[in-house]
């Protein structure tokens, strides 16, 4: 699956069971996405948002929207005016039966000056136009602390909020009509964030912090994807910002700073068990466990999560089971290897993740 602005494209891609074979379509976004919209037990969810860059959500991307249709609108003036002077030049002008060789012009200096002034002030108004777009979008910096450090890795995305000390994966939780600024960074590659109806692209680089402004103004949860390639698994690191109300926003940091509650009943029981004898800890951290790995995604609150594999399936039971069993089954090439489990012990591990919310 391949995300490029309003783009789908789908290669027998089965979600909640259902299968889509549409190519260059958002007819199956429905059935793809309904696991953003309803949580595991079918209940509504915050709304699915459009992809669409021209569904602006925030100053920053209205600001990406507004200078389009400017240069749009100009572009096509300028279309229109050469095409119509050439075809008028190619009827008013057109040889005739009789006629001599055309008369030789060596120059008009008035219209010489009208067509060297008149693209000046174009090219000055695309100027003025896009360095007030670009102060909008991406004013200075200076003596502004991040509010979420984003840090890119193949293939998901890790969240970290200094302010609060949350950490957490794949899924950007924001508050709605607040100004907040994103520091980008990268683990290994480079990497792009871009959420289209949110505003503009920005690589995340090794060693070099980029950042951007985002001011989300309507609630809901809205894709992105990473928009430079960055290797096998490129078209399957999907981005999720949900953007919620303050009190919402306030009550989900709340809750993931408490520590989950310990695994009650025999399989998760079992599962937590698993999980520490396995190599799963030495990639994994959950909270006020022995598990303490950062090579992959935090844990602590993964029953939370909406999906799983940054977008590549929806978090249930069942395709938590599946992962865990084989993963490269779902994702091939990601850096997470096949523990060859039973099914019955990858259903033990994936009750208690399921637990830990």
């Amino acid at each position: 699956m391949y995300w490029e602005g309003r783009v789908l494209i789908s290669n027998n891609l089965q979600m909640h069971g259902k299968t889509c074979l549409v190519h260059n379509s958002t007819a199956c976004a429905p059935a793809l996405f309904d696991v953003l919209t309803e949580d595991t037990q079918g209940q509504p969810r915050m709304k699915l948002q459009d992809t669409s860059v021209f569904d602006a959500n925030s100053p920053q991307a209205r600001a990406i929207l507004h200078l389009f249709y400017f240069d749009l609108a100009i572009s096509a003036v300028i279309f229109l005016t050469v095409a119509s002077l050439v075809l008028y030049a190619v009827i008013r002008f057109r040889q005739r039966p009789g006629e001599g060789e055309p008369f030789q012009d060596p120059g008009n200096p008035k219209l010489e000056t009208l067509w060297t002034v008149i693209p000046a002030l174009i090219l000055l108004a695309l100027l003025v136009a896009t360095a007030y777009t670009m102060r909008v979008v991406n004013p200075p910096v200076i003596r502004s602390d991040p509010n979420v450090a984003v840090i890119a890795h193949q293939w998901w995305w890790e969240y970290r909020y200094p302010h609060s000390g949350v950490l957490t994966a794949n899924e950007l939780h924001m508050p709605l009509g607040k100004k907040w600024l994103l520091r980008l960074e990268s683990a290994d590659v480079i990497h792009d964030f871009w959420v289209p109806g949110l505003g503009a692209k920005v690589d995340a680089i090794p060693g070099h912090p980029n950042y951007l402004w985002l001011t989300p103004s309507k609630t809901g949860v809205y894709l992105g994807t990473c928009a430079e390639f960055c290797g096998e698994e490129h078209a399957l690191m999907g981005i999720r910002v949900i953007v919620q109300s303050s009190e919402e926003f306030e009550a989900w940091q709340q809750s993931q700073l408490r520590v989950p509650a310990k695994p009650t009943g025999v399989e998760a029981e079992r599962g937590a068990r698993l999980f520490e004898e396995r190599t799963c800890m030495n990639c994994h951290t959950i909270a006020d466990t022995k598990a303490r790995g950062t090579v992959g995604p935090d844990l602590t609150h993964v029953g939370d999560r909406q999906t799983l594999g940054s977008g590549a399936i929806p978090n249930t039971l069942d395709q938590l089971t599946k992962w865990i069993m084989d993963p490269q089954k779902i994702k091939p090439g990601c850096n997470m290897p096949s523990l060859k489990l039973t099914e019955s012990q990858a259903h033990d591990i994936a009750v208690y993740l399921e637990a830990l919310k």
